[in-house]
């Protein structure tokens, strides 16, 4: 079973690859994400690295603040977060003539966010030990904007479980919201059209 797993999966690695390069601009390619953006938090501080997939779709990693309560209680403090975003509004912005470079748009997607107990601000969660961890697992809502020069927002808000090892696990919602400063170069400022 193990091996039939690694051959689906090798054979969906390399056809998803080969479509990747097969992308162009025109039609299908990333015409209004950007391929990679880095983002300096500066509230927090954190990090945050976004890499365009698709036309719409992009994958982010980041280490950030945000603030999760559910039933065993709240915590607010720094957070590994992983999430496929799905921007749903690029074109109503353009035709709109709205902002888009920097990925500005409103996007929807799965998530993951780790807590560990060390790296939060606060909480209320007592558990009995010195140290706790949990995981999110879920969706979340959010918008990006970002600025000619590079100054970006990121907010969003999601619902979904939480899972611990050391902790009961429920269900609840995340906050997650982030000012900071595109580092990489940005798509042109002026919208392109087919």
């Amino acid at each position: 079973m193990k091996k039939i797993t690694l051959i689906l999966l090798f054979l969906s690695v390399t056809a998803a690859h080969t479509q990747i390069r097969n992308f162009s601009e025109k039609g299908n390619g990333l015409v209004n994400l950007e391929r990679h953006q880095f983002t300096i938090n500066l509230l927090g501080p954190g990090i945050r690295y976004e890499l365009g997939l698709f036309k719409n779709l992009s994958a982010s990693t980041s280490f950030t603040p945000a603030f999760a309560r559910y039933q065993e209680g709240f915590a607010l403090g720094y957070a590994w977060h992983t999430r496929i975003r799905y921007y749903h509004n690029f074109q109503e912005r353009l035709d709109s003539n709205k902002n888009v470079v920097g990925n500005s748009a409103n996007y929807i997607g799965p998530a993951r966010s780790v807590f560990w107990e060390p790296v939060q601000f606060t909480d209320n969660i007592n558990d009995g030990n010195t140290d706790y961890a949990f995981a999110f697992y879920g969706a979340v809502y959010g918008l990006q904007r970002t600025n000619r020069k590079g100054f970006s927002i990121n907010a969003e808000v999601g619902y979904g479980y939480f899972d611990s090892k050391t902790l009961d696990s429920g269900h609840g919602f995340l906050i997650n919201l982030n000012f900071g400063w595109v580092a990489t170069k940005r798509k042109s400022t002026k919208p392109t059209f087919d």
